[in-house]
């Protein structure tokens, strides 16, 4: 065989490879688009979460499936009555104090969040709550507020400034959102948030005793004048803050737990 010709068919050989490579690319490409695609419409965690907290009319449905529970949690830390002030004084004084609290079921989608009753998240809420509720005490199971309010003299120490501290007991319950949108999106219409059987959503149901008072735990605070802690309550010019629970408010504070049988039933 002549040169000429080997040349001819190494060229042919080379030329048909090109040819071949060329077909498979466009094969290699599409595999990667679809799957993209794919997700394309699918609603992710936040939008579940967005759309059920907002009620919206794509939804068919909004749930909440419980996973797991945590009784007597307590609630956060807050200063229930005005701050009254013996400082300078040598000897301990007799101080009315107005206390007033309130308690609803919150969830933790966003801060203070709770679900109008009428929505579709609402009402599964209070299903959900009618399962914790037990002989000892009530689940407050919608939006609608129950507190305890009442007027009491106690004892205010020596160069001391003094008021109430509130923390509520609740049953945390925690689990998932389902939700059911009306048209399917990429052939589904179920989505969850943040997943299927995660526990990370939180609804906090206050217990309320029988004589409809929220449960939970009542203290008289003391706090030493002329300290950091006093100096920080008030400059806070008796607005909310946080502070810090029963008997962890270090030397310079004292605490005095109340017991709820001498607060009256509204």
């Amino acid at each position: 065989m002549d040169r000429t010709a080997r040349n001819a068919g190494t060229r042919s050989h080379r030329s048909k490879k090109k040819r071949i490579t060329l077909a498979l690319a466009p094969v290699a490409a599409l595999a990667v688009i679809v799957p993209l695609m794919n997700q394309a419409g699918a609603a992710t965690p936040s939008e579940v979460t967005a759309d059920c907290a907002a009620d919206s009319d794509k939804l068919e449905n909004c749930e909440f499936v419980d996973v797991q529970f945590k009784a007597d949690s307590l609630g956060p830390n807050e200063r229930v009555s005005a701050v009254t002030d013996n400082c300078g004084s040598t000897g301990t004084a007799s101080k009315s104090f107005s206390v007033s609290a309130s308690v609803t079921r919150t969830i933790e989608l966003e801060d203070g969040f709770s679900a109008s009753a009428d929505s579709k998240l609402g009402n599964s809420f209070f299903e959900i709550g009618a399962k914790f509720s037990t002989t000892e005490y009530n689940i407050s199971r919608d939006v609608t507020a129950t507190g305890l309010e009442f007027t009491r003299t106690d004892t205010v120490q020596a160069d001391s400034i003094a008021f109430f501290m509130w923390s509520h007991k609740r049953t945390d319950v925690s689990g998932f959102l389902k939700a059911t949108y009306k048209e399917a999106q990429d052939g589904q219409t179920v989505f969850f948030s943040p997943s299927e059987g995660g526990a990370t959503v939180h609804v906090f149901y206050p217990q309320i005793l029988k004589n409809g008072t929220p449960d939970g735990r009542l203290w008289l605070r003391n706090v030493k004048c002329g300290t950091p802690e006093a100096s920080g309550i008030q400059n806070s010019g008796n607005s909310i803050r946080t502070e810090p629970g029963f008997g962890e408010g270090g030397g310079n504070v004292s605490d005095v737990e109340i017991p709820l049988t001498e607060v009256p039933a509204p």
